[in-house]
């Protein structure tokens, strides 16, 4: 496939899981590795542009003081220490078994947005611990798979009862920096392909943009969530037929 058709991918699929306040990583790596990119090529593309657009929305929540520091910095400083752990690994585990954990993760991800409803958290509890696993499991995850973790630190935060608005400004911290860790530990080990990241990031970071204008007009965020589980499970359905 060639870049111009990536390009109009990443551009389409940044749209509609912008709307839903989400990284487009976790659906852009697998679409491009089933379209053919090595996926040691299409996990760092992913985690370039979940840095950038992740910079964005940080800038943005830093700017009308959204951010709770002491929330978020346990679990910013286990996921950016675990993603390179988790990029390593990516070089050393078998693809077949890489393939495997993206569809699992694929499948979590696409059930939460479809079915789960949060509760509401009845005390504070001990935050550190909780968010040190979350972020460990976030960010080596996020490292192996190329796409920040922000599928798991999202869900898993708001199925333990925390305030849905405090969980995404969170996310977005951790998830620009355990990115840009993992992209950094990538492009260390020489696995980028420059031409391949300009085609796919620009159009992906304005659909982003794009995406999130469209979010507060067109649809309401339990539909867009539906879409992008239904999505999730269509890619990872395409993703088990490629693997068998």
């Amino acid at each position: 496939m060639s870049y111009p058709e990536l390009a109009l991918i990443a551009f389409i699929l940044s749209v509609v899981f912008s709307m839903g306040g989400i990284g487009s990583a976790m659906a852009i790596v697998p679409t491009m590795a089933w379209l053919g990119v090595p996926l040691m090529t299409a996990k760092p593309t992913g985690l370039f542009i979940n840095t950038l657009s992740m910079l964005s929305a940080t800038l943005k929540n830093l700017k009308h003081g959204k951010l709770d520091h002491r929330f978020g910095l346990p679990i910013l400083l286990v996921a950016t220490t675990m993603a390179p752990v988790g990029a390593y690994a990516g070089k050393i585990v078998p693809k077949v078994y890489v393939l495997w954990v993206f569809i699992a993760f694929l499948l979590y991800s696409g059930t939460m947005m479809i079915f789960f409803r949060p509760k509401r958290r009845p005390k504070d509890g001990n935050h550190i611990v909780e968010g040190s696993i979350i972020g460990g499991i976030a960010g080596f995850l996020g490292g192996l798979l190329g796409v920040g973790g922000g599928g798991i630190i999202s869900p898993a935060l708001i199925m333990l009862g925390y305030e849905p608005k405090k969980v995404a400004a969170t996310t977005a911290l951790v998830v620009f920096f355990s990115s840009l860790s993992g992209f950094l530990t990538y492009w260390g080990m020489g696995a980028l392909n420059w031409e391949l990241l300009l085609w796919v990031s620009v159009p992906a970071i304005a659909g982003g943009w794009l995406g999130t204008h469209l979010m507060h007009f067109k649809m309401s965020p339990d539909q867009v969530k539906k879409v992008i589980g239904v999505i999730m499970y269509l890619i990872a359905l395409k993703m088990i037929l490629k693997v068998l």
